[in-house]
């Protein structure tokens, strides 16, 4: 029998229920602006290994927790394990982002790529959800994710981060065909994964479209969301699902209209002006520009009231920055948007 989930305001504004105040988690919220992850890293002896092992996993996911009055738990993990599961020999070192070995040249390579089992090459991470509900004890919801086919598919082809973009925009322009059976298998083997997550205990769902920004508007509806919308539709009834597309401003109604439960925004749009796009039936979830966690805590109140303000009475709304919290925030900069964020918004909810 699933635990009851005791703070449970997040899931109750993805369903459009009323709660006390605004909910909110922090995206990359387990990550090195906390000495005490940068300490649990430094037992790992690397990142990989940090994701790869169950305990270590679920104990960086709980750290943001013992510090904050977060409303939500986020599985720590990486979106690049669904490539890395098809042997494509990820590397991530200090400095120089994710790279892979063998990244895919030709076509041969995209048909020889397996879509790995979840419950095999992906194992670990299914593990670490069951500990960290174990560990959660019902005290809030826990988020999974996944990358989105597109955002993976760059990663698989260019070999590694990319600002250009040169090689896989080159395959869909070129030889499309390829590039959706590209997709077609990520597609498939991250719906597989989600599901995966899902009946390990993940109480929602994230996509996370870094690059979908990246693409031109047609471009950006066959290549990145076309997908995503095939993942959602192979989900579990009844499970919320949040899609964020990096730079997606002027896509939002194509993802609203998705089957998602609620759309990310990053910090480039004005969130009271999407609520008027979007109207009421949908959640909203974001958007502090990252960049204002390394000013002073004035400024951080500042801003985040900024955006309860627009957001204003009976929104659904689930405060996070517009993209992931940087390294050099300072750990007391969180607690002041925490804080600010559930007092401040109380004004405009009635539960």
């Amino acid at each position: 029998m699933a635990t009851a989930i005791s703070n449970d305001r997040l899931l109750r504004v993805l369903r459009g229920e009323p709660v006390d105040c605004t909910p909110i988690w922090v995206m990359r919220q387990a990550g090195r602006y906390l000495p005490e992850y940068r300490a649990t890293r430094n037992q790992a002896g690397d990142f990989l290994t940090l994701c790869k092992t169950p305990e270590l996993a679920c104990e960086v996911t709980l750290q943001p927790l013992r510090r904050y009055a977060l409303d939500a738990a986020i599985l720590f993990s990486d979106i690049l394990t669904i490539p890395d599961a098809m042997g494509l020999g990820l590397s991530l070192e200090e400095g120089l982002g994710p790279r892979f070995a063998r990244p895919l040249r030709s076509r041969a390579d995209i048909d020889a790529l397996p879509v790995p089992d979840p419950g095999d090459e992906l194992r670990y991470v299914t593990d670490a959800v069951s500990l960290i509900k174990r560990e959660l004890k019902g005290q809030v919801p826990l988020i999974g994710f996944a990358g989105s086919p597109w955002t993976l598919a760059t990663y698989m082809v260019e070999g590694q981060s990319s600002r250009e973009f040169t090689r896989i925009k080159g395959l869909i322009y070129n030889d499309p065909a390829v590039a959706h059976t590209l997709l077609d298998k990520v597609a498939r083997a991250t719906s597989a994964y989600l599901r995966a997550q899902i009946e390990a205990g993940v109480d929602l769902v994230m996509l996370f479209d870094t690059w979908g920004g990246a693409l031109s508007h047609r471009a950006y509806h066959e290549f990145s969301l076309a997908y995503m919308r095939a993942i959602l539709a192979e989900l579990p009834a009844g499970v919320p699902t949040v899609v964020f597309t990096k730079g997606g401003g002027p896509w939002l109604e194509s993802i609203a209209a998705s089957g998602c439960s609620a759309v990310g925004l990053d910090w480039t749009v004005d969130i009271g002006e999407v609520r008027k796009r979007l109207g009421d039936g949908i959640t909203l979830q974001g958007n502090l520009d990252p960049a204002v966690m390394l000013t002073k805590p004035s400024v951080v109140a500042e801003e985040a009231r900024r955006i309860v303000d627009a957001m204003g009475a009976g929104g659904r709304h689930i405060f996070n920055l517009g993209h992931g919290i940087t390294p050099e925030v300072p750990p007391e900069h969180v607690s002041v948007l925490v804080d600010t964020v559930h007092e401040h918004s109380r004004r405009y909810h009635c539960a």
